[in-house]
């Protein structure tokens, strides 16, 4: 690591995949980090984009992990930059190089987000022109990162991309849960240990639960998303059944893939869920356009007028109430996020909801009325 990180020309890579990519990283950095070369010379520093949510922060961290507090002191620094620079440079090792330095980027897409990507330009500006002898790893889920970065950062960047894909066959995926669920052969109570072990065997080869196995192997090989599964499935182990059942992986598996914006859907009211379709028409007869308030009150008269028998007469401000409501619990999002100066009446939003959405909502909503649900079910209002 040493020898890549003085001598490479290429000193920044990102990484892609699912999800298990940190995990990953973080074991070959603990392997490697055992190394006595690798400790005398090597100096990690690991940010996130989640913690690290702006440059100014980014830097106070780097410092911290970099034990470059002292050296900073009160100095006052005229950019970004500077402040880099002399953070790199305070590290020097007699008069010939620096300490090779490995940054590590959590949640890489996320400091494409700062404001000119000054921490992204920096770092990998340095790297490329050999300043110091710093690698710059970034880690995400986003395969379109290269698209967030600004045209002066990308030519900086090595352009190597590291695509992490589990490989794992289905039979393969099913074992990795056996396993998961087996209890140890040391464990302390061997009648239930053999017993649990026997059930969980049994468990495995079940149809139903192969089925609910394979569609969540299908939307995802991620050893996460199985955990949660199995641990909301062992979770309803108690002492009245001491084992796993086919009854509480289905359990686990509906609660797992529930909808959550569609459960939001079922705790509306009727007026608010007239809304929701006065949307969903608006986003049908004009192509998923952008709408305002003014449009779905008057696509909400127009159903009240002509076709409804069952559904009172509000006030606009009791509607505009109900619209603002939609907005907060984040079904309706503004289209321009910043500083509107136009009337909220007119302020363009979108739905944030799929028609299949709408109307599984619509299916289970207790006592609907049968207007509003032939008014959903109409291609248009």
């Amino acid at each position: 690591m040493c020898v890549q990180v003085k001598m490479s020309k290429r000193r920044s890579a990102a990484l892609t995949e699912a999800q298990c990519v940190s995990l990953l990283l973080g074991c070959v950095l603990r392997e490697l980090m055992s190394l006595k070369e690798v400790q005398k010379n090597v100096l990690l520093v690991e940010l996130n984009g989640l913690l690290q949510t702006d440059d100014k922060i980014a830097l106070k961290e780097i410092t911290r992990q970099l034990h470059l507090e002292n050296v900073v002191g009160d100095k006052v620094f005229g950019s970004f930059a500077e402040n880099l620079a002399f953070l790199l440079e305070a590290l020097k090792k007699g008069q010939a190089f620096s300490r090779p330095v490995l940054f590590v980027l959590d949640e890489f897409d996320l400091f494409a987000h700062h404001k000119n990507q000054t921490l992204l330009y920096n770092l990998l500006d340095v790297s490329q022109s050999a300043q110091a002898p710093i690698a710059v790893v970034g880690l995400t889920c986003r395969l379109d990162v290269l698209e967030l970065l600004e045209k002066r950062v990308k030519s900086r960047f090595s352009h190597r991309q590291i695509h992490l894909f589990s490989s794992l066959s289905f039979s393969q995926y099913v074992d990795v849960v056996r396993a998961q669920l087996s209890l140890p052969q040391d464990f302390p109570d061997p009648k239930f240990s053999d017993e649990w072990n026997h059930s969980v065997t049994k468990l495995c080869e079940d149809k139903s639960v192969e089925e609910i196995l394979k569609r969540h192997f299908n939307a995802s090989k991620d050893f996460r998303s199985l955990h949660s599964l199995l641990f909301l499935a062992v979770s309803r182990v108690s002492v009245s059944h001491p084992t796993l059942r086919e009854a509480d992986l289905l359990e686990a598996s509906r609660l797992i893939s529930a909808d959550s914006k569609a459960n939001v859907l079922h705790g509306l009211s009727i007026l608010e869920l007239c809304l929701i379709i006065a949307m969903k028409h608006l986003n049908d007869t004009y192509e998923g356009e952008p709408f305002n308030f003014q449009m779905v009150h008057n696509e909400f008269k127009k159903f009240i007028q002509r076709k409804s028998h069952t559904i009172h007469k509000f006030e606009k401000p009791v509607v505009m109430k109900a619209f603002e409501h939609l907005l907060q619990l984040e079904l309706v999002r503004p289209v321009d996020s910043g500083v509107c100066k136009v009337q909220r009446e007119y302020q363009l939003m979108r739905l944030m909801l799929e028609h299949g959405q709408v109307m599984e909502a619509l299916q289970r909503y207790p006592q609907c009325p049968t207007d509003v649900k032939q008014w959903a079910l109409s291609a248009f209002a």
